[in-house]
């Protein structure tokens, strides 16, 4: 089967509607500024980060997405990603209220067409044996899935 843009990644069934447009906005404007991305990313703590960026120079950052107040107000795990990232971020719709937000997080506000960045987060740079666990799990999730849509079969293999 030859590779072509009818090839569409499956939907796990985790995310809302608005959190995949939230993330395909975010996605958009991570392209827009060099980063590589890949969702779903499992980290070392067991956490599944929602978006996992990664830049030429091999910052990383995490964004996490927040479709609605009850959304945010339930998840308390946030914090934990600082530690597998430079940069931390929340992704919200346009109709999201930014003020319930953490000040000491980055903010984008995205929609399934494009996203801005409102606030940037302070930089936490990651430690170097922590940086190349973080570019391997990427690596390894990001070939995978590109193999699973060349031969669908192999995803029937479990994961790596």
């Amino acid at each position: 089967m030859p590779l072509n843009s009818e090839l569409v990644l499956p939907r796990d069934g985790r995310q809302s509607d608005m959190a995949l447009s939230v993330a395909r906005g975010t996605r958009r404007l991570l392209r827009a500024r060099k980063f590589a991305t890949v969702t779903e990313l499992a980290l070392a703590s067991g956490r599944r980060a929602d978006i996992v960026a990664l830049a030429e120079d091999a910052t990383i950052i995490i964004v996490e997405i927040k479709s609605s107040i009850a959304d945010f107000r339930a998840d308390a795990k946030w914090p934990d990603y600082r530690f597998h990232c430079d940069r931390l971020y929340f992704a919200i719709p346009p109709d999201m209220p930014q003020e319930i937000m953490p000040e000491d997080a980055g903010l984008i506000v995205a929609d399934g067409f494009g996203a801005e960045i409102l606030r940037e987060p302070p930089e936490h740079r990651l430690a170097a044996a922590t940086r190349r666990s973080m570019m391997l799990r990427f690596a390894h999730a990001a070939a995978h899935r590109l193999h699973g849509l060349a031969d669908p079969e192999i995803l029937s293999f479990g994961s790596l």
